[in-house]
């Protein structure tokens, strides 16, 4: 197959995408767009020459240095999401360009303490989301679910203050949220640190994943697993250096949400082929591949699928290993998963013996 060819057959995989940080699709117009509508002041030209462009903010985006280099822009960016509007035109941009690269089923994570932190109603977020994934569903026929996630790096009594107001809002009951997550910088802020808060969730079998073995070494992802209960696993690629924990993941069939452009614009690995991704696949572990932030590393989820071939060359088989197990790992409804995975056979059969 021709280059070109390979992209169509991936672009036409139907695909899930489970880490997705919807205030990390921001893109730098919409950014723009929103902090001159909001009257947000954005750091001045002669601190940060980044903020004199749409495409001078997008340039700097290339240059992060560490987890914690994007996240001071990601702060900033997320600083013009004032309205239920605001918030709406967030996510159904993300809804839109998601369809365009195959996605039909999608799982975001937001950050409301980023959000009620600067005086941002709760409620405004979701609602505002809520407004999207209607339309997203009804436009594109793509369905989706929210997780909540805590910010690692705040105190497990503001994640805890979160997680009540959520709950006492039905959010988890009614399904308006279907899970918890736990990003931002993660070395430092060990999983435990939040087992209470994770404790409550599985007694109210609410799902759970977290961040883990993205910049942390392995034991992130154990501590995870065996202390907060975690369904699954959000990154991961540290998983390579246990062995044995490689094995049990791969026997309990757990989802790692894999990020290969955000891994390597962050650092973590030099390029994607540096990534587990054979390694994976020979062990029989279900992972997802997704794109994390993309307006900050420069590829959307078909952008990182292109990448993974690029650098692994994986046939029509591997895919449809892939495929199919983004969807048995995803908390859609057995029905919504049976109508996905009849898609991917029908994907494969459309393209047998041609990748």
């Amino acid at each position: 197959m021709t280059e070109a060819a390979i992209q169509q057959c991936l672009h036409d995989l139907p695909k899930c995408e489970h880490h997705l940080h919807i205030e990390g699709s921001l893109s730098p117009s919409l950014l723009f767009r929103l902090a001159d509508t909001n009257k947000i002041s954005l750091p001045a030209i002669e601190t940060d020459p980044s903020f004199a462009s749409p495409e001078a903010l997008e340039g700097r985006y290339t240059r992060f240095t560490s987890l914690n280099d994007f996240l001071h822009y990601y702060y900033i960016g997320m600083s013009v999401l004032i309205t239920t509007a605001d918030f709406e035109s967030l996510a159904y941009e993300y809804f839109a360009r998601a369809h365009n690269d195959g996605v039909h089923h999608a799982e975001i994570f937001f950050d409301p303490q980023a959000h009620t932190s600067r005086g941002i109603a709760y409620e405004t977020v979701v609602a505002g989301l809520g407004m999207a994934q209607k339309r997203a569903e009804k436009d594109f026929g793509l369905t989706s679910k929210l997780i909540l996630c805590f910010l690692r790096h705040l105190p497990a009594s503001d994640a805890k203050d979160t997680y009540q107001a959520a709950e006492a809002l039905g959010h988890f009951s009614s399904g308006v949220v279907a899970g918890i997550g736990l990003d931002s910088s993660e070395v430092g802020f060990p999983p435990e640190i939040f087992k209470e808060v994770y404790e409550s969730a599985s007694k109210a079998g609410i799902r759970r994943t977290a961040h883990a073995g993205e910049e942390g070494d392995s034991t992130y992802i154990s501590r995870a697993l065996d202390l907060c209960s975690i369904e699954r696993i959000d990154h991961g690629i540290r998983l390579v250096d246990d062995e044995a924990l490689l094995k049990r993941v791969a026997k309990d069939k757990t989802l790692v949400t894999m990020c290969p452009l955000s891994n390597v614009r962050l650092r973590c690995v030099t390029k994607v082929a540096e990534l587990p991704i054979r390694k994976f696949l020979t062990e029989g572990v279900r992972f997802s591949i997704n794109s994390d932030d993309p307006a900050y590393f420069g590829g959307y989820i078909l952008d990182n699928y292109i990448a993974v071939q690029e650098a692994f060359r994986l046939n029509l088989k591997e895919w449809k290993f892939i495929a199919d197990g983004a969807i048995e790992g995803s908390w859609c409804d057995g029905e919504r998963k049976q109508v996905l995975l009849e898609k991917v056979e029908q994907w494969a059969e459309s393209y047998k013996g041609t990748l």
